[in-house]
């Protein structure tokens, strides 16, 4: 619960939780409902943005869908998160973003496919470890 919480409060503490991978100044909140979010983010010390449209209908899963962005025009997500029997979660992550726009895009999605499989999980991990309890 306290994972999935992690990924769909989008109040001002998603910016605490996310703080490595969320820059306050690209933080907008454009819609939210009791299952679904519309929100501007991007990371810090990058001119990259993304609008997406958050979903958690289902328990366990975030999915997310490109509203818009600076580099792609498409692209997907989903996040599955399970308990484990030790304790803890297992958090399982699908990222999908297509459509590069222009010769900067192509290089931002070559980038996040590269060495995104290596950098999030990381980002990630840090994040949700830091979480209390």
């Amino acid at each position: 619960e306290q994972v999935v919480r992690a990924f769909t409060d989008f109040s001002d503490r998603r910016l605490q939780v996310w703080r490595r991978t969320l820059a306050p100044e690209k933080y907008e909140v454009r819609e939210l409902g009791d299952t679904w979010a519309v929100v501007r983010e991007g990371s810090g010390g990058t001119k990259i943005w993304v609008v997406l449209r958050y979903e958690w209908q289902e328990p366990g899963t975030i999915r997310w869908t490109l509203v818009d962005s600076d580099h792609c025009t498409g692209g997907r997500g989903e996040v599955v998160v399970r308990p484990l029997e030790r304790g803890g979660s297992r958090v399982d992550a699908l990222i999908d973003h297509t459509g590069p726009r222009g010769p900067r895009g192509r290089i931002i999605l070559l980038m996040q496919r590269l060495v995104g499989p290596v950098v999030f999980p990381r980002l990630w991990r840090s994040a949700l470890d830091s979480l209390p309890g």
